[in-house]
């Protein structure tokens, strides 16, 4: 199977997807796990989300995409439906750092132990999304892997790692 080109390729790099689905995960629980509040509301340069809202859109992201996946493999001809991250994260603002931390990392792990379990038949389902086109559920899964990493990256500069 050839390796998607996703816009986070370049974080991923020649990483395996799911292993690196765990190890970021693991990155970022430990980095995250001894913060006080107020640290989750640090952010990593001027303007840009604090670490809180960084979690809470990984955690939605794992949604989103978790969800696409499924659908792909269980709906024939799957549509993915796009959502504007900026408008989602507008909606959901209540969540603390640590809920925003605890949610990322159910929904990250349920989703490494789907993934896990998929055949190569099933890595190769393919979907269709208004802007990306033809995509597959492969596609999926290296996306959501350089999404993580990019975002770890951002976690790490906050936190000084």
């Amino acid at each position: 199977m050839t390796t998607p080109i996703t816009p986070y390729t370049p974080d991923l790099a020649d990483r395996d997807p799911i292993a690196a689905m765990r190890e970021t995960s693991a990155e970022i629980r430990r980095l995250a796990a001894s913060w006080r509040p107020q640290r989750f509301e640090d952010t990593y340069a001027p303007g840009k989300w604090s670490a809180r809202l960084i979690l809470t859109h990984l955690a939605q992201t794992e949604l989103a995409l978790g969800t696409r996946a499924r659908m792909a493999l269980s709906t024939p001809n799957y549509v993915a439906q796009p959502f504007d991250q900026d408008v989602w994260m507008t909606r959901e603002t209540r969540l603390s750092g640590s809920e925003a931390l605890e949610a990322f990392l159910a929904l990250a792990g349920m989703n490494a132990v789907f993934f896990e379990g998929l055949s190569a038949d099933d890595r190769a389902t393919s979907l269709s999304h208004p802007e990306y086109g033809a995509l597959t559920v492969d596609w999926i899964i290296h996306q959501i892997a350089g999404h993580q990493i990019h975002h770890l990256r951002q976690l790490e500069r906050l936190s000084g790692s």
